[in-house]
């Protein structure tokens, strides 16, 4: 059977594997026992930040063996390509208060710190009893803004990263691993 043109557009976007399905597994079983650790048994809400990381939360919370709840935030700063617009837009706020609540906000990349470092101040600012972030990839040499996550599960060179929930243009968020974006083709 022929792939179709787009298909084959597709596969020719998929650079090589930066991260294994397996090594994602591995590091995340490790920061659910990091979380699970530090709250003791305390409850927490998960804010996982959509879309990209909505993979990522996934797995983490059935890696943390502490009662947790799930909340969702939208936030954008790439409207479309490879390029951070610079900008901030928050698209879906939190519908709850988080005054009862120790909060980890669940991000799939720190790149430039822009949109961690003003969800970050914007939760901060509604009294949560802690709030910590997690993010499955920390790109440090591309940060703009001061900010750093206080668990990152793998740091990563300065390549455009697809796949695990991470997309160009609405596609790749379907791959089970982290591979480079072939953008010269």
């Amino acid at each position: 059977m022929e792939k179709h043109a787009n298909q084959i557009e597709y596969e020719k976007r998929i650079g090589r594997t930066l991260i294994t399905e397996e090594q994602i597994k591995e590091e995340i079983k490790k920061a659910g026992e990091k979380i699970s650790a530090l709250y003791d048994g305390r409850p927490i809400l998960l804010v996982a930040i959509l879309k990209g990381s909505f993979v990522f939360m996934a797995d983490l919370c059935r890696a943390i063996n502490v009662p947790c709840e799930i909340a969702f935030m939208c936030a954008q700063s790439y409207f479309s390509g490879t390029e951070s617009s610079g900008k901030v837009n928050v698209v879906m706020d939190l519908d709850r208060d988080v005054t009862k609540n120790h909060v980890v906000i669940v991000e799939d990349i720190v790149d430039t710190g822009r949109t961690l470092k003003y969800l970050h101040k914007l939760i901060g600012e509604r009294n949560p009893i802690s709030l910590h972030v997690v993010t499955l990839l920390d790109k440090k040499e591309r940060r703009v803004v001061e900010f750093t996550p206080d668990l990152s599960l793998f740091e990563i060179p300065d390549y455009f990263v697809i796949g695990y929930g991470l997309d160009c243009d609405e596609k790749y968020r379907n791959l089970p691993y982290i591979a480079e974006y072939n953008i010269n083709i």
